[in-house]
């Protein structure tokens, strides 16, 4: 989650392979990126069209787990972009996501695997090529429906604008889990692969 939201439970913060849990890090983040200093629209063009226009996913690695794991690929502290936010979901085997809700909508584009959502309770299946829908202030949990596979899911957020906007709910009901699920136990994120079309 985000500094604006309920903290977790006391020790109850994820640590995956040495990296610091990006959902209930301690650590400064930043939501939307400062436009300051003298008034020169001509700078700001200058400084965003020197920004790099492909970013690596090899050089940006996971973090959070041991169910679910992050790939943060472009956020308002990176500069290249001011209104969203993407990143990839990595869901091991079994795995749950935290579940919570907030007033942004959220797409998530499923690379592979399957699985399901729970929004305000309802159920909702997914598999590799569909494209799920977070609507606004949904209570929402993601789901792999698979104890032997992982699942993956690109998702595409606008919480920067909204929290721009003062539009600052967002609340947790569940944490992230801090175990393994069963038949997940020695999964780690994917992120040393050769090829990333998923297509199995």
């Amino acid at each position: 989650m985000d500094a604006k939201t309920k903290p977790a439970a006391a020790g109850s913060a994820p640590v995956a392979g040495g990296n610091e849990s990006h959902y209930h890090s301690k650590k400064d983040r930043v939501f939307v990126r400062g436009i300051q200093g003298q008034y020169s629209l001509k700078d700001e063009l200058a400084k965003l069209r020197a920004m790099p226009r492909v970013r690596k996913g090899s050089e940006i690695k996971f973090n959070d787990g041991p169910q679910t794991f992050s790939r943060h690929y472009v956020e308002p502290k990176d500069g290249i972009t001011q209104l969203f936010h993407l990143h990839i979901e990595e869901y091991g085997p079994g795995a749950r996501s935290q579940k919570h809700g907030h007033v942004n909508e959220a797409a998530f584009y499923i690379l592979d695997g399957e699985g399901y959502e729970i929004h305000d309770g309802v159920r909702y299946d997914w598999k590799a090529g569909d494209i799920a829908i977070v609507h606004n202030n949904c209570v929402h949990q993601h789901f792999n429906a698979s104890n032997a596979k992982p699942a993956r899911a690109l998702v595409i957020k606008t919480k920067p604008m909204y929290m721009f906007m003062n539009m600052l709910f967002q609340q947790q009901v569940e944490p992230r889990p801090t175990t393994p699920a069963p038949g997940g136990e020695n999964f780690q994120a994917r992120e040393s692969e050769d090829n990333y079309n998923h297509l199995d």
